[in-house]
């Protein structure tokens, strides 16, 4: 995707080969800034931190932290320590396991001299391999909206609600619950999509907001609690979310609010589609609500918020009463019945196990 007509991913190679290049998402969109991450405890860092967010772009940046820690330690007890501290960034996501498993798959049999070539080779191959998942889950998708835009008889524009940010920001191009969207504005479709701010954090207002005005694709920031409202006044056509585990039962966890989102579209007979990669499929989990450990991160990210004032510069101010304590769960799980469908590199896929496990037979 482009940032001021340039095309553009959020991680990269630096010119040496070797350093690892980041946008900086904790200062967008008022700041683009780039990072480089050179040690295993930048890539830590910047997982951690949410300089970068979204399962499968965490994912890829763990693949690039292993392939900096075997830099230094290329011995079987670095390689385990590196993949401890990556795992404990953010437990959630379940890309980030999955990249890191691949790695210990393939890199461990290899002696120590090898190990850090091939895991630079593996990041760069777990990056191209999600850029093709997310472009495949934009065409299926945009079979959605194009059947949406026939039914209108081409007259007015597709609707789209979102929720979070799971864009080409949150991956490493073309995002996923995104890519149906751009997908479908390159083609010449009218679509306006409805953005939802995403509190805490906001990573609607200031992620997918900014990427989708960068493309030129028409949106229309909403708080967080007005799709209902919208749903209920015939205003949204489909919703498009993203999810940072999927169970293989076809449970869905994802930023918190998306099963609220869920319920008022099940309400309203409006479709509700996730958009994944199958390495955000989970095998090992069937009851999402039971099983998947929800992170709680620290309560400034509530009681906090940062903005541009009027003078230009960027501040974070606070918006509770001082010693107010807040509760910041990061996710919550959408039960399957409430999906109407799941849209994966293969296909659209019944949020049902018997489904996942049809398209996806090779990897039960």
């Amino acid at each position: 995707m482009k940032v001021n007509g340039i095309p553009t991913r959020p991680i990269w190679l630096d010119h040496d080969g070797w350093g690892v290049n980041i946008i900086d998402q904790t200062k967008l969109p008022h700041t683009y800034e780039i990072v480089r991450m050179e040690t295993l405890a930048d890539a830590c860092h910047a997982i951690f931190d949410m300089l970068v967010r979204g399962a499968p772009l965490i994912g890829a940046t763990a693949g690039y932290g292993m392939a900096l820690a075997l830099r230094h330690d290329a011995t079987d007890g670095g390689f385990d320590q590196a993949y401890k501290e990556l795992y404990a960034t953010r437990p959630t996501a379940v890309n980030l396991r999955w990249a890191l498993d691949e790695m210990r798959d393939q890199i461990l049999p290899l002696p120590e001299g090898e190990r850090e070539a091939a895991a630079y080779k593996l990041a760069a191959q777990i990056c191209e391999d999600d850029v093709a998942q997310n472009s495949s889950i934009g065409d299926h998708g945009l079979k959605l909206i194009e059947e949406i835009w026939e039914k209108k008889g081409k007259q007015g524009v597709v609707n789209i609600l979102t929720h979070c940010n799971a864009g080409w920001l949150a991956t490493v191009d073309w995002g996923t619950a995104t890519s149906p969207m751009y997908k479908a504005h390159d083609a010449g479709i009218p679509v306006h999509v409805w953005v939802d701010e995403t509190r805490p954090r906001n990573q609607g207002a200031s992620l997918t907001a900014w990427e989708l005005g960068n493309h030129g694709v028409p949106h229309t920031l909403i708080v967080d609690n007005a799709g209902g409202h919208l749903m209920q006044h015939g205003e949204v056509d489909i919703c498009f979310v993203g999810t940072d585990r999927t169970t293989a039962s076809g449970d869905v966890c994802n930023k918190i609010g998306t099963y609220l989102k869920a319920l008022a579209a099940h309400d309203n007979d409006v479709p509700f589609y996730v958009c994944l990669p199958s390495p955000t499929i989970d095998w090992t989990v069937d009851d999402g609500v039971k099983e998947i450990p929800i992170e709680q991160r620290d309560g400034t990210e509530v009681t906090e918020m940062t903005g541009r004032l009027k003078d230009g510069t960027v501040a974070t101010v606070t918006i509770t009463p001082e010693g107010c304590t807040a509760g910041n769960y990061a996710f919550d799980v959408t039960p399957a019945k409430y999906v109407t469908g799941l849209i994966t590199e293969r296909g659209v896929s019944e949020a049902s196990k018997e489904a996942l496990a049809a398209m996806f037979p090779d990897k039960v």
